[in-house]
Parts: C-alpha cells; sequence; structure tokens
C-alpha cells in the first residue's frame, strides 16, 4: 500500500534573477524551518533552470548538497540555500564525471559555505583537487562502486554504480529506516544492467537522470524500480521537455511524478515511519 502523502503548496515571491526573462521570487518571505526533529531527515529536489541540485538535511543541523546545479544557476541555488536556512554544508557530493561548476563557482561554495568535505567520482577527483584555490581547501574523497557510509544520523549512503563512459557517473541510495531514495546519474545500457543486479526493488524516491534525452531510462528499469515518487529535474534546455516514454512508462507503476519545471523545488520530510511531501512552485515573469 502507498503511503498517504500530504502535499503542501507554498506559493512565493521573490525578486532573484534568474535569466534576463525569468524571475524567481524568494524574498518577502521567512526561511523555510523544516523543524526536523529526531529520527527525521528532509531530502530537497531544488527547483534550478538548469542542471540538478539536492539538498539533505539532518536532525543534527547538518547541511549536505549533492550536485550543485550549472553555471548560470549560482544565484539561484544560493537564493534557495537562504530560504532553507543553509549558512554551512558539510560535504558536497558530485556525482558526474563533468564538472558542471566554473572555477570560480566551486571555490565561492566552498568559502561561502565552509564546505569541509568533496566527495566524488575518480574521473572527476584529480580535477576539482587542482582548481581549488580556496584558503580552507575541503578533503576531495573519492567514492567507489559498493561504497557504504553513514552521512548523516540514521541516514546511510550506498553506492549502486560508478562509471566513466560518457552519460556515466556515480548512483547513489539513500536508505532511512525503510525509506529508500535513490539518486541516478547514470544513463547507459552499462549503467541499467548493473543496477538491474542490485537491490533496487520498492524505491520510495527516484530522482531520474537527464529526462529529456529518449530512451535514457527503460520501460524495464523503471517497473524494476516501481518508485512510489519520481522527480525530474528541468531539463537544461529550456525548449525540452521530459521523454514522454518516460512519463507514461513512470504512470504505469503509479508513481507520483514531481518535475521541477512544473512544481518547483521538492522537498520531501522522512520521519521513522512516514513521509510527507511539500511542494514550492516558482512564479516567472513573462
Amino acid at each position: 500500500m502507498r503511503t498517504l502523502l500530504l502535499i503542501m503548496a507554498i506559493f512565493i515571491q521573490s525578486t532573484l534573477m534568474v535569466e534576463a526573462s525569468k524571475t524567481t521570487t524568494l524574498n518577502n518571505i521567512e526561511n523555510i524551518d523544516l523543524n526536523i526533529k529526531d529520527h527525521e531527515v528532509a531530502v530537497t529536489f531544488l527547483g534550478l533552470s538548469e542542471g540538478d541540485s539536492t539538498l539533505i538535511q539532518g536532525s543534527n543541523g547538518e547541511n549536505i548538497l549533492v550536485n550543485a546545479g550549472g553555471k548560470k544557476t549560482d544565484a539561484e541555488l544560493e537564493g534557495w540555500l537562504y530560504l532553507y536556512d543553509v549558512k554551512e554544508i558539510s560535504k558536497l557530493i558530485l556525482t558526474k564525471n563533468e564538472l558542471e561548476l566554473s572555477e570560480k563557482q566551486m571555490n565561492r561554495l566552498i568559502t561561502k559555505y565552509s564546505i569541509k568535505e568533496i566527495i566524488t567520482t575518480p574521473e572527476l577527483s584529480t580535477q576539482i583537487t587542482n582548481k581549488l584555490s580556496s584558503p580552507n581547501k575541503p578533503a576531495v574523497v573519492t567514492w567507489g562502486e559498493g561504497t557504504k557510509k553513514t552521512i548523516l544520523p540514521e541516514l546511510t549512503a550506498v553506492v549502486e554504480f560508478v562509471g566513466n563512459e560518457p552519460n556515466e557517473g556515480m548512483d547513489l541510495t539513500l536508505d532511512f529506516f525503510n525509506h529508500r531514495i535513490f539518486l541516478m546519474t547514470s544513463f547507459t545500457p552499462h549503467a541499467e544492467e548493473t543496477l538491474m543486479k542490485k537491490n533496487l526493488e520498492n524505491i520510495n524516491v527516484f530522482k531520474i537522470p537527464n529526462c529529456a534525452m529518449d530512451d535514457s531510462l527503460s520501460e524495464k528499469l523503471i517497473q524494476y524500480l516501481n518508485p512510489q515518487i519520481s522527480i525530474l529535474f528541468a531539463p537544461e534546455e529550456e525548449e525540452h521537455d521530459p521523454d514522454p516514454d518516460i512519463l507514461v512508462d513512470l504512470h504505469e507503476t503509479w508513481s507520483e511524478i514531481y518535475t521541477t519545471k512544473k512544481h518547483g523545488t521538492v522537498t520531501i520530510k522522512f520521519t521513522d515511519s512516514n513521509y510527507e511531501v511539500i511542494t514550492i512552485p516558482v512564479e516567472e515573469d513573462n
């Protein structure tokens, strides 16, 4: 039986510029206090105009960022982090083999949020190390397939796949009590073949990789994962929409679908036995 979701829409107004023709609204609103208590965690899929970024917040006040958007979204990212009252980030996890941030962006993030550790793929680790110029350089840690780490109280990250071919990177599951969140980055036949051999059935939340590319995700894998909730980040090209075949396959599994292009930022707050979904739509000026 699927968990009953509490869906709360919060409409906000702001002056944070995204592009000349688009404005996301983030001022005239108090910071969002998720009131995360013991045995709770929040996972927020940030509604950026391109790229993806996921904020993970624990009951101990610690913040972890998985990816950091694209080269034109630094102002957007900082606006959302401000809204969620993020002053420090303990870990930055970069799951893609290509560095999507500019050197300036990366070092600004490190300095502004006192990032202590960058976790990434073997493919990217040397490149990142060579680009670090902030005075207090974070440790750069490489995770390989099979790595299992407790990253927040009662939250464990498991690396299910790491690839070094084009369109491959690091694919992670986050385990919190009986909840499973799958943050998928890779979209190749080789990655799917490997993942189909993993214990990934009945995923609660599925972050989908590159939903705009045709045939990036097979029906067979979607049925195997059987996700309760699916998150699709905005395609990098503004004019592109998600692959309709992926949407059909997700509907056939009765998955609740959230797209950051349509729903904005999506927060899922987990307790030890349940979860609720909070969406924050993005208003646009045409």
